[in-house]
């Protein structure tokens, strides 16, 4: 281990502390949005469908500016595209309370989607650059705080609920500033990354692709758990509205878990048997909520799906932004492809369902977590631990 692991570096500390009030900054905004979503929907009179059309346009906009995002990073070195975009997202996120009617509804959400691509891409490279010089792997604790952001923003606008939709968003955008604001002066820029992995352009194509399909793959059955747990229970288990919300729950909480004690695993593991092993144990998981559609069953099933999918996307970015024409590059393309699966997912699911049934449709999602274990195979035969 390094000096700079052991904390020799009191400057690298600080540089790391403040990047995680990145993380959570964003993560506080997310879960103020999700919250405002019932408010905004009311407010403007939209049908579900047309809700559907709006959220659309806040995915829609996250995978349109992720190239742009590595572009940035490049021009203006990552401390500074992650300060710009981090404050370019709290003054976003205030803008769907504005909207009038499903149009500008869809505009807005598309802006914030877009802010919310630039910042999630220049954090996650800035991450990738502090934990090379680190000398270890700290990514998921990053995104620890992005899940424990997501389950305070949450908090924040359910506490906010009796002002509206627009104080709830403001009071994220301010929340979200501040945190900014606060890690400005300790977010630094490093020197050129020039370590790009040695091999073959087939070969870091190979891998490049191997690492986009497993996060299409992980993001395909996180959005699938967003938008999913609660019908499949109420549907299929047959439980209450309120007893259905355990699913999304235990699959959140477990997510989290696994985030805050992700690092050590990847140390003592290695990045494949993280992958590897988290998505055999997704599929476990997946596999007794179908086998068995009960209320225990199956919020157990989801809760491993939740620990088992916490670390695959947080080794799947560090990992590469060691491929690609620059770290930005190559994280802003398995970036792009996880975003696409969250998109999708959800979606597919949903076609699958009307056909086939629910329980038919969550099953599908067993062969993308048994397909995320096998990329661990991709990853086995890389230098990178």
């Amino acid at each position: 281990m390094t000096a700079v692991a052991t904390g020799a570096d009191p400057k690298t500390w600080v540089e790391r502390l403040a990047l995680s009030a990145i993380f959570v900054g964003c993560g506080i905004g997310i879960g103020v949005w999700a919250a405002s979503i019932p408010l905004l929907k009311a407010g403007l009179q939209l049908s579900d469908g047309e809700l559907g059309i709006g959220l659309f346009g806040f995915a829609a906009g996250s995978v349109a500016s992720m190239q742009v995002a590595a572009y940035l990073a490049r021009l203006l070195g990552t401390a500074a595209a992650t300060r710009l975009s981090a404050i370019a997202f709290a003054l976003a996120l205030i803008l769907p309370a504005l909207a009038a009617d499903l149009v500008s509804f869809t505009a807005m959400t598309f802006i914030v989607g877009a802010a919310t691509g630039l910042v999630d891409v220049a954090m996650n490279v800035y991450a990738s650059e502090l934990e090379r010089r680190w000398g270890a792997a700290i990514m998921s604790s990053f995104h620890a705080g992005f899940s424990g952001g997501g389950l305070l923003g949450a908090g924040l606008g359910a506490a906010l609920t009796f002002a509206g939709p627009t104080v709830m968003l403001a009071g994220g955008a301010l929340v979200i500033a501040a945190l900014a604001a606060a890690a400005w002066r300790s977010l630094r820029e490093a020197g050129a990354h020039t370590d790009a992995h040695a091999g073959s352009p087939r070969r870091i194509g190979i891998v490049l692709v191997a690492l986009c399909v497993a996060a299409f793959l992980c993001f395909m059955c996180e959005g699938a758990m967003a938008d999913w747990t609660a019908v499949y229970l109420m549907n299929v288990a047959g439980v209450s509205a309120s007893a259905a919300a355990s699913g999304f729950a235990a699959f959140s909480l477990t997510m989290l878990i696994g985030r805050l004690v992700g690092d050590a695993c990847v140390r003592k593991l290695g990045r494949a048997r993280v992958v590897g092993l988290g998505g055999a144990l997704a599929a476990t998981g997946l596999a007794l909520a179908v086998a068995e559609p009960t209320l225990l069953a199956a919020s157990i099933g989801f809760a491993l799906v939740g620990i088992g999918l916490s670390n695959v996307v947080p080794v799947v970015f560090s990992t590469s932004s060691n491929y690609g024409s620059s770290p930005a590059a190559g994280l802003a393309t398995t970036a792009t492809a996880g975003y696409a699966g969250f998109l999708i997912g959800p979606v597919v699911i949903g076609f699958l369902a009307q056909d086939f049934g629910l329980r038919t449709a969550i099953a599908l999602l067993i062969v993308c977590a048994a397909t995320v274990a096998l990329s661990a195979l991709t990853l086995r035969s890389t230098a990178t631990r």
